[in-house]
């Protein structure tokens, strides 16, 4: 594991966090999508898009010295105080393998949105399925193809509600 810190997103972030996600985009993901399908994701995630999306979510950073290298972000499920939704999850290529995008994922685990949920859904991409699988997310309602925004519904329930 590297000598990664995580912490919470702040005013200025937002052009650092869009290189992190537009670059493991245009990278990561390749394989897994076509060239369209990609960029209209970089567009999708703009420092505006990003500083919107982190006003609404409890958002965090990963970094290594003082680079952002990874992000990620969780916020109630459509409004929900019971449910949650994992956001904008992103590692940069060269730091992928390495314990960061576990760190962020147990770093929003260990947020109050997670906490009170009874359920949290992430929306997976296609490349990043295997590792929200080895975090204990599974298929919704068992579905293991993208739906129509390209994106693979997993989800982690608790063993209660409440």
């Amino acid at each position: 594991m590297e000598a990664v810190i995580l912490r919470r997103f702040q005013k200025g972030d937002e052009f650092a966090v869009s290189d992190v996600i537009c670059t493991t985009l245009s990278i990561s993901n390749r394989t897994d999508y076509p060239p369209a399908f990609i960029e209209e994701n970089i567009r999708s995630h703009s420092p505006e898009i990003i500083a919107a999306r982190a006003e609404e979510a409890h958002f965090y950073v990963a970094t290594d010295g003082e680079a952002i290298i990874g992000c990620g972000g969780i916020t109630g499920y459509w409004g929900s105080a019971e449910e949650s939704y994992l956001i904008s999850i992103f590692v940069l290529p060269n730091h992928q393998g390495k314990g960061v995008g576990r760190k962020i994922v147990e770093t929003l685990e260990a947020d109050e949105y997670f906490r009170r949920a009874w359920r949290t859904e992430v929306g997976s991409s296609l490349t990043a399925v295997h590792f929200y699988e080895k975090m204990g997310y599974a298929f919704k309602d068992g579905i293991t193809v993208p739906d129509e925004y390209g994106v693979v519904r997993l989800e982690k329930r608790k063993e209660t509600r409440g």
